[in-house]
């Protein structure tokens, strides 16, 4: 995730330093690519917590099945 911050800063600096635009274009075109980077982190996050809550509902599940299997076996 650094990396791409850092590619991403790079890639800034060097299209402001040789953007042929006026500077109120390009600042748009920067506080737009900001959104969309801001957006797609929004997005992952999402994914991941996502993510965390199924595997978390999963590990519930196979817990309360293998404490009625113990209770089960001890009947």
């Amino acid at each position: 995730m650094n990396k791409l911050i850092t590619g991403f800063a790079l890639g800034l600096l060097v299209g402001i330093l040789y953007a042929p635009e006026k500077g109120t274009t390009t600042r748009q075109r920067i506080a737009d690519k900001g959104n969309d980077l801001k957006d797609q982190f929004a997005d992952f996050i999402d994914n991941l917590a996502g993510r965390f809550e199924d595997r978390a509902d999963e590990l519930e599940d196979y817990v309360h099945e293998e404490a009625e299997n113990i209770k089960a076996e001890s009947v």
